[in-house]
């Protein structure tokens, strides 16, 4: 087992005008289950690639352990990379595909029974050992790719979107079992997806990454509850955290008919280049409805999705002059109807603020 470092890794592509990644900097602990999330396009599988040697390091270095692997073949890194295709040889049996990579490396026939058999038993495959893929569900298939992975024994396992392919229910059960396998063998993992519930699911911590650049890098709590920047605000958390510009009042912002405070600190950092104005972040969930609009924002239905246990009422808001769109959640049992106005107010310690100009959190007071 070993962990792996990003220092100042960055990757640019023939004729690019910008690196796919730029100065990456990731300390990933030994055992640790890290999670790469972003947009299409973000970086995040090229970063992936980049520790895997299927990506060559334009500047920087990669560490695996106290290995500087910067510049080794993919065969000397000792990882093992589960691809979005699963990539298994179709002619083969389930126990063939498995034990190929050992017998590749010229492994004993002996040690690859064991370790096919003792990798099958742990992902429920035995009984499908003398299977070829095409006999397969998608979930199997995918187990079966897991396996292959577990059978080398490798410092750090690579996943880059090994869910993809599968339909939404096997989608969840697989997520928890990946988890689940992972803290048993107490492999290091480095997971790439573009599906934040996914992240927030999985991993021990969540890297968020966008055109190439690592936005925040903490817990999956932490980056929920205190987001480094808009992005991150908007990109974490399902549905997503309202984000309205608001103006900057006496004492605080202006959000419709509610003044949420601001403390002075945060007032002069968002004011240092002249802002008149700062962007207000609330989650959905962290709305209270009440019945009097005194000091309420007011909010007009348009639709409601309902979710069993939960719902949410996307509605139109007033702030200024302009109109903007905000989602709350509301009583499953008691649901708004298209057109009814509702009246909230956000959750003080819920609230968060982010400058307007460089979209950088700000504190605001308890």
């Amino acid at each position: 087992m070993a962990g792996v470092v990003y220092q100042d890794a960055s990757c640019v592509y023939p004729g690019a005008d910008s690196p796919a990644v730029d100065k990456l900097n990731l300390d990933i602990a030994d055992g640790e289950f890290l999670v790469l999330v972003g947009p299409s396009g973000s970086g995040k599988s090229t970063a992936l690639r980049m520790l895997a040697g299927l990506e060559e390091v334009s500047s920087g270095g990669i560490f695996i352990g106290d290995r500087d692997v910067t510049h080794l073949p993919p065969k000397d890194r000792d990882i093992a990379m589960v691809f979005q295709n699963y990539a298994l040889y179709p002619h083969m049996t389930v126990a063939e595909n498995m034990g190929f990579a050992l017998k590749i490396a010229k492994v004993d026939k002996a040690t690859i029974s064991r370790r096919v058999e003792e990798a099958a038993k742990l992902l429920e495959l035995t009984e499908y050992l003398g299977r070829k893929p095409k006999a397969l569900s998608g979930g199997q298939r995918q187990r079966v790719a897991m396996g292959r992975a577990i059978v080398r024994e490798p410092q750090v396992f690579l996943m880059d979107e090994p869910l993809s392919n599968l339909d939404a229910k096997l989608r969840v059960q697989t997520r928890t079992q990946i988890a689940s396998l992972q803290r048993r063998l107490g492999t290091t993992t480095v997971y790439v997806t573009h599906d934040q519930v996914e992240a927030m699911t999985m991993g021990d911590r969540v890297a968020v990454i966008k055109d190439g650049l690592l936005q925040q890098c903490d817990t999956p709590r932490g980056m929920y509850e205190k987001p480094a920047n808009v992005f991150v605000a908007g990109f974490i958390g399902s549905p997503a955290m309202n984000l309205v510009e608001v103006p900057i009042v006496d004492g605080g912002v202006q959000l419709d008919g509610l003044v949420v405070p601001v403390s002075r600190e945060a007032l002069s950092q968002a004011t240092a280049g002249g802002a008149s104005s700062l962007t207000i972040g609330i989650r959905p969930e962290s709305f209270d409805l009440v019945g009097d609009p005194e000091g309420a924002i007011a909010m007009e239905v348009h639709l409601v999705e309902e979710l069993g246990a939960d719902a949410f009422a996307y509605t139109n808001a007033h702030v200024g002059d302009r109109d903007v769109d905000m989602i709350l959640r509301v009583d499953a049992r008691a649901v708004p109807l298209k057109g009814d106005t509702l009246y909230a107010k956000p959750h003080g310690h819920e609230t968060h603020l982010f400058s307007s100009s460089t979209g950088e959190r700000l504190e605001i007071q308890d």
